[in-house]
């Protein structure tokens, strides 16, 4: 991994505590394979609630959400990967994709969706979805599959599990993410420090999430994604 790349992944992990996303419901529509101008979503209910009007004041003791601190490399969009044979859409509206009778280390992963311009988009679609532990999907439910939107702070956060390997591959997440109206970014997440990080053929290191070990052995991750809005 060059330095260069090591930079980018460095300056996206200051949000790792602050992200909490509060989706709003939304009914999610299928998702193309490529990126495509059309929306996958539609409201059931109003958008995301819309920030106060320049003129109200916010009370004293209200806590704002913190803004994003941008660095030279935030105009850089998140790049795009292949979707892989094994996307479901419609996939159900949650932020936790655990069930009870499920293996595997627990994990939580988090972050915002921007704009190039390092503006946080709300009401943004983020669809996840992996293997289990065992490195096998569901591809007759919604076992590990799920969707959200992006709070009024851009924010994202979803309960799940580590992924196991999948044959051919290293550990790794696929993720859907659309601004309202605005083309599909197909990707996938990576794991640091994976010894197959760099057997994997299209493994790529500015994707990789910052992971950090919790107290109680779970993990958490963060990772923003960087949309082009028009």
């Amino acid at each position: 991994m060059s330095n260069e790349e090591k930079s980018k992944i460095d300056r996206r992990t200051f949000l790792r505590m602050a992200a909490i996303a509060i989706p709003a419901p939304f009914v999610l529509a299928a998702c193309a394979d490529e990126q495509t101008s059309q929306p996958v979503v539609q409201p059931t209910t109003a958008p995301v609630a819309a920030a106060p009007a320049a003129t109200d004041a916010p009370p004293a003791t209200q806590v704002l959400a913190p803004t994003p601190e941008c660095g030279d490399d935030d105009d850089e969009v998140t790049a795009q990967q292949t979707e892989g044979p094994y996307f479901t859409p419609n996939s159900p509206e949650r932020t936790s994709l655990r069930e009870a009778d499920m293996n595997g280390t627990n994990l939580t992963v988090a972050g915002t969706v921007l704009t190039t311009n390092c503006q946080p988009l709300a009401g943004a679609l983020v669809d996840f979805w992996h293997a289990d532990d065992a490195g096998e999907y569901d591809n007759v439910g919604y076992r590990l599959r799920g969707h959200q939107f992006t709070d009024v702070a851009g924010r994202y956060s979803f309960e799940t599990i580590v992924p196991g390997l999948y044959p051919g591959r290293t550990r790794h997440i696929h993720v859907k993410v659309q601004a309202p109206n605005q083309p599909i970014l197909t990707t996938q997440l990576y794991f640091p420090n994976e010894p197959d990080n760099d057997r994997d053929g299209i493994f790529a290191a500015v994707l990789v999430m910052d992971v950090q070990d919790q107290a109680d052995g779970s993990k958490a991750g963060a990772f923003d994604f960087v949309l082009n809005v028009s």
